[in-house]
């Protein structure tokens, strides 16, 4: 994740004093990338005719138990075009049930991962034993080839961006903005990365962002891309985010020496808001216990096993016949009835979260 490019410095950053005011004011932020297993997308997560508040409300419930007190969720253009007043109101009955089981919400709002074309409606059906068959980028590649070229696209994910951060700017229940996942990411494991046509996008939406200057603080994680994409997309996220994020999927002696230098590189708040792949020696026993240390905040992939079948590895895509459930699950910690793939695991969450409320 190093880089040799600079970006110039936008004023309207947060300090470093006021990022580190901010983290100190804050509990430790633990918790999980969360979609509730009746959806396979963001969009089946949040239109009307499939959002499920009632499966919303019980699986925080389970996560609250374990003691999580973060979810990291994802938003999609296309319900702010489609209806956005419903839409704001879905969003604010799930940081309802939220914040009622004390977790406050990382809200994502752009992500370059999985399949490239998205359409309103009812959604495809995963694709048996896939992991993120269904996945959405947003706005997707198709559309970031038009921008900025295309005026009513530029302005249609303007108005996206500081609507979505406008209504909720100064709402507690929100505990920071995600603008950007994964930025020039992978369409699949089979493609390759959108790349460097994310720029334009990923400067805008930080512009946007500042534009509204809400209460919380503003980020993109860095990432560990397989295929090589431009180091100017680092170099951006590292000088316009106030606190600084970042995945990692390896072993611990990695992270803690990733942690320690950007900790050194950066002074500012850090949060690995991707982590857990079991078959990748990335696992909760290694690493919260680092990120406890480290006083680092910990978002893991995956909740409730579900449509999105992440339960499955990454490279389940290059298998197009079904698999049979995994001994070990990639990501993912309970199962639809509440129950945990792993019971061991499940009480050394609670022994370590618990101990930190």
């Amino acid at each position: 994740m190093t880089d040799q490019h600079t970006e110039a410095p936008d004023p309207r950053r947060w300090s470093a004093e006021r990022a580190l005011a901010w983290w100190e004011a804050q509990p430790w932020p633990v918790g999980a990338n969360f979609t509730p297993s009746t959806a396979s997308n963001q969009l089946e997560m949040w239109q009307a005719a499939t959002f499920d508040l009632e499966t919303i409300d019980r699986e925080l419930g389970w996560a609250a138990e374990l003691g999580f007190n973060a979810m990291r969720v994802y938003l999609h253009d296309l319900l702010w075009e489609d209806d956005r007043d419903g839409f704001l109101g879905r969003v604010d009955a799930y940081l309802e049930r939220a914040a009622s089981h004390g977790i406050a919400t990382l809200l994502v709002l752009f992500d370059d991962v999985w399949c490239p074309e998205s359409q309103l409606g009812p959604q495809p059906e995963p694709h048996p034993g896939r992991h993120n068959s269904r996945w959405l980028e947003s706005p997707g590649l198709p559309a970031l080839q038009r921008y900025p070229e295309d005026a009513a696209l530029h302005e249609r994910l303007g108005d996206y961006v500081r609507g979505v951060i406008g209504h909720f700017a100064r709402d507690e229940r929100v505990l920071l903005w995600d603008l950007y996942n994964e930025p020039g990411g992978f369409p699949s494991p089979v493609s390759e990365p959108v790349g460097g046509v994310c720029l334009p996008l990923l400067r805008d939406v930080f512009d946007w962002a500042r534009d509204v200057a809400p209460d919380q603080p503003l980020t993109s994680g860095l990432w560990i891309p397989v295929k090589p994409i431009p180091e100017e997309i680092a170099a951006v996220q590292r000088a316009r985010s106030d606190v600084i994020s970042f995945h990692h999927y390896g072993a611990p002696a990695d992270l803690r020496a990733l942690c320690e230098r950007l900790r050194n590189e950066t002074g500012r708040p850090l949060i690995c808001t991707e982590y857990l792949a079991r078959q990748l020696q990335s696992r909760f026993e290694t690493h919260l216990p680092i990120f406890r240390e480290l006083g680092i905040g910990a978002i893991h992939w995956g909740l409730v096993s579900g449509r999105t079948q992440t339960i499955y590895p990454w490279w389940s895509w290059f298998q197009d016949e079904p698999q049979p459930e995994p001994d070990v699950w990639f990501h993912d910690v309970l199962r639809a009835d509440g129950t945990p793939f792993d019971p061991v695991e499940a009480e050394f969450l609670r022994g370590l979260l618990r101990a930190e409320r």
